[in-house]
C-alpha cells in the first residue's frame, strides 16, 4: 500500500470486491464556497472497525451524513451496503445503524420505551420485536435500567442505550460518531469491548474518534485533515510512513528527572528534530549518530538519565507529523 501525502494511491479507485461494505470515490461536499469534504476516496471491508480521525471541523460528520443518505454529495460517488448514496438513500437508512455525537433519544421515555420505539421505526415486525429487544438488551447489558427514564442515566449508560437502539434492527453496518465522547475511561473500555464482540459476529463499524488509544484498536484508520483524506491504512502501516520518521532520523524514549526543563534543553539542540512529553518520559526524534552527544550534553547540564531506548512512532506521532507536513503543502 502506498501511503503518500496527501493522498493514498490505492484508494483513488473503486475496487470491485464483494467484501467492501463502503466504497467512496472522489466524494465532495460544499456549502456555498466552503468545502467540507474534498474528493475523499476509501473503502471499508466487511467486519472491519474503521476509525476516522481528524480535528474538529475536518468534515468527519459531514462525510458520515453523506454515507447515511442524509446529505447529498456535491460531486463524486459512494456505495454503502451496495446501495448508491444518492439514488438509493432510503434503502441505506433502513439498512444501517447510526449513533450521533449527542444523546438524541427521548429523555422522557424509559429505556425499554426508547428501544421499543426504535424497533418500530426500523420496521422490526411484532413477531420479531420481543426477541430482538431482549437480544440487544443483553448485548449492551442494560437490563437493570429498563424502567428508568433515559434522561436520568449516566453518560456511559446513555451510550449503551443509544447503541441498543442502533442495533435493534440487526444492521450489518453501524456509524458511530464520537461514541465515547464525555464518558469515563471504564465506560469507554466497556463500550469498545462491546464493539469487538459485535465485530466478531459480523457487524462492521465506521467510527469517528479523537482518542489515540481508541485509534490503536481500529482495524484500519483514515485521517481527515480539513476536508482532505491525507492518510489511510492499518495502524501499523501508518507508523511506517516515511515522513513520520524521516531517513537519517531515529526515535527514542528518554526517562529523565525534571521533564519540562529537560525538554526545553533538548529542543535547543540542532540535531533534535522534535520532542514531546508522554507521561513520565520524553519522546524525541533525533538525527542518527547523535545519541551519545545528546546524552552527554544533557548530563553535563545536571540532568539524571534514567533510561534511553529506541522506540517506534506512536499514532500520535503519525498524526502530528502528517498534520505538520500537510500544512506545508
Amino acid at each position: 500500500m502506498s501511503l503518500s501525502i496527501p493522498n493514498v494511491e490505492e484508494n483513488q479507485i473503486f475496487r470491485p470486491d464483494s467484501s467492501d461494505i463502503i466504497r467512496i470515490d472522489e466524494l465532495s461536499r460544499k456549502f456555498g464556497s466552503y468545502v467540507a469534504v474534498d474528493h475523499v476516496s476509501l473503502t471499508v471491508r466487511e467486519r472491519n472497525i474503521f476509525g476516522l480521525l481528524g480535528p474538529n471541523g475536518s468534515g468527519k460528520t459531514t462525510l458520515i451524513r453523506m454515507l447515511c443518505g442524509i446529505l447529498r454529495p456535491t460531486s463524486g460517488k459512494a456505495q454503502v451496503l451496495g446501495y448508491d448514496v444518492v439514488t438509493e438513500s432510503e434503502e441505506i437508512k433502513k439498512s444501517i445503524g447510526y449513533m450521533s455525537q449527542q444523546f438524541s433519544l427521548y429523555s422522557d421515555l424509559t429505556v425499554i420505551e426508547n428501544i421499543t420505539f426504535y424497533a418500530k421505526v426500523y420496521g422490526v415486525t411484532w413477531r420479531q420485536r420481543k426477541e430482538r429487544i431482549d437480544e440487544v438488551v443483553n448485548i449492551v447489558g442494560i437490563k437493570p435500567y429498563l424502567n428508568q427514564l433515559s434522561g436520568s442515566l449516566s453518560g456511559g449508560w446513555k451510550r449503551r442505550l443509544a447503541l441498543a437502539c442502533a442495533l435493534v434492527h440487526k444492521p450489518k453496518l453501524l456509524f458511530l460518531d464520537e461514541p465515547t465522547a464525555g464518558i469515563d475511561p471504564v465506560a469507554r473500555r466497556d463500550l469498545w469491548n462491546l464493539l469487538f464482540d459485535l465485530s466478531a459476529t459480523g457487524t462492521t463499524f465506521f467510527v469517528t474518534t479523537h482518542y489515540m488509544d481508541e485509534a490503536e484498536r481500529c482495524s484500519h484508520l483514515g485521517y481527515l485533515y480539513f476536508s482532505k483524506l491525507i492518510a489511510c491504512g492499518h495502524p501499523e502501516e501508518l507508523k511506517e510512513i516515511p515522513q513520520v520518521t524521516p531517513e537519517g532520523c531515529v526515535r527514542y524514549e528518554l526517562k529523565i528527572d525534571r521533564l519540562t526543563e529537560a525538554m526545553r534543553e533538548l529542543l535547543k539542540m540542532d540535531f533534535v528534530q522534535d520532542a514531546t512529553m508522554f507521561s513520565d518520559a520524553i519522546h524525541i526524534l533525533i538525527e542518527q549518530g547523535y545519541e551519545e552527544e545528546l546524552k552527554q550534553s544533557i548530563q553535563e547540564k545536571g540532568f539524571h538519565i534514567k533510561s534511553f531506548q529506541l522506540i517506534r512512532p506512536t499514532l500520535e506521532d503519525v498524526f502530528v507529523t502528517l498534520t505538520r507536513s500537510f500544512g506545508k503543502e
